[in-house]
């Protein structure tokens, strides 16, 4: 965009206030006289300002060329501010948690005993990292530290130790690297640390994870669908497709077979560290479809922050608001192995491989090597139309759960 309302006379002899240039470029002159550019633009539902510099020192035609620079970026589904803050990291040298976490995996994964192990600390240190992922490595502190462990420290006990030791080592092969002070102690550590805020493992409640009876699944699904939220949308497909939290949550476009009906989870975003296809149903497929709608990132449920998916406290805080106490997100797993293994005729395997679960030793393993995909079409239908609401106008929700996990 070339030209606008002002002009570079305009610009430089304007009165106090706020004056617009058109597409989003506005020149703020203040009561004392200072000048200053700004974009404005909407970012997930928000306006959004984005400082471009003093008037007294980037010209009109600079301001509108950083303004068209700016509409670009927003254009491909990125938050300019977001990106200028990146740039800014990767010129000053600092590198993310997120970059160090990579590396970390590249030069270490050669000793891991598996390609699974690998996998395991490749899906952990992205997916449930993602919110400190983008910071600068010499800027994780305790709070970033505990952001992360803290959704998962009651639910995922197993999993958030091995993620807290996996943080710790990411953090101490930066200072290694001179990335961070020798002197600072590591906001990982547990010993004289974390253990003074966190809960010791053997204090954590053990054993399977609440779950909703099967038979109350219909009407919670109803009362889900009341709420207009994408956190709803994301736990109703997590409920469909009796996939895990962190499977659903970073999910991407990219993974989703539209034609095929198919959804195939890559091996580093899966427990077992292997690809998972999982077959969706009629009710899983409009809800993609309602989404597809209005795509603007490569996640399928999009986070407030660019680039990010949602949190992975979103599903639980859904339950929370509407009141579901004793269940949890995971729990839909065993209330789906519940309901296939005491009302319908499918094979032990076929649910078990729907919930991407190790079947039998490795010589076993090693005979089967497909995963039943048509045959788990058939069970996943079965489950979305047992998950379909009654026909009725009003369904009553009990406020708290039961029952225990397989």
């Amino acid at each position: 965009m070339a030209g606008g309302k002002l002009t570079a006379r305009s610009a430089a002899t304007t009165k106090p206030g706020t004056h617009g240039d058109g597409a989003g470029l506005y020149l703020v002159v203040s009561p004392s006289g200072g000048r200053k550019w700004v974009y404005r633009f909407t970012w997930q539902g928000k306006i959004r300002m984005m400082g471009l510099g003093s008037a007294d020192v980037v010209s009109l035609a600079e301001a509108r060329g950083l303004r068209d620079e700016a509409r670009r970026l927003l254009a491909s589904g990125s938050n300019p501010i977001e990106a200028r803050r990146e740039q800014e990291r990767a010129e000053a040298g600092k590198p993310t948690f997120g970059a160090m976490a990579d590396a970390f995996i590249d030069n270490k994964g050669a000793e891991w005993r598996n390609a699974k192990h690998r996998a395991q600390w490749t899906m952990t240190l992205r997916e449930y990292c993602g919110a400190i992922r983008s910071r600068p490595v010499d800027e994780i502190d305790t709070e970033a530290v505990l952001s992360v462990l803290q959704p998962l420290w009651l639910e995922k006990p197993e999993t958030a130790s091995r993620l807290r030791g996996r943080i710790e080592a990411v953090l101490d092969a930066a200072r290694a690297r001179g990335h961070i002070p020798r002197n600072e102690a590591n906001p990982a550590r547990w010993r004289g640390h974390l253990d003074k805020l966190l809960p010791k493992r053997q204090k954590l409640t053990r054993g399977h994870h609440a779950a909703m009876p099967y038979a109350e699944v219909p009407g919670f699904v109803a009362s889900l669908r009341e709420r207009d939220a994408l956190a709803a949308m994301a736990l109703e497909f997590c409920i469909l497709t009796a996939t895990r939290t962190g499977e659903v949550l970073g999910a991407r476009w990219s993974e989703i077979d539209m034609a095929g009906k198919v959804w195939t989870v890559p091996a580093e975003r899966t427990k077992p560290g292997r690809p998972h296809r999982i077959p969706l149903a009629g009710r899983a497929m409009s809800i993609l479809e309602k989404l597809a709608e209005g795509k603007t990132a490569e996640f399928v449920f999009p986070g407030q922050r660019a680039g990010k998916p949602l949190s992975n406290m979103a599903m639980e805080m859904v339950l929370r608001r509407m009141k579901i106490e004793g269940v949890t997100v995971h729990g839909f797993r065993s209330a789906f192995r519940d309901w296939a293994g005491n009302e319908t005729r499918f094979p032990r395997e076929v649910a078990e491989a729907a919930l991407s679960h190790v079947i039998g030793d490795k010589a076993e393993q090693a005979y089967r090597r497909g995963d039943a995909l048509e045959k788990r079409r058939a069970l996943m239908d079965a489950w979305a139309s047992y998950c379909e609401p009654p026909a009725s106008n009003v369904i009553k929700m009990r406020k708290s759960g039961g029952g225990s996990a397989v």
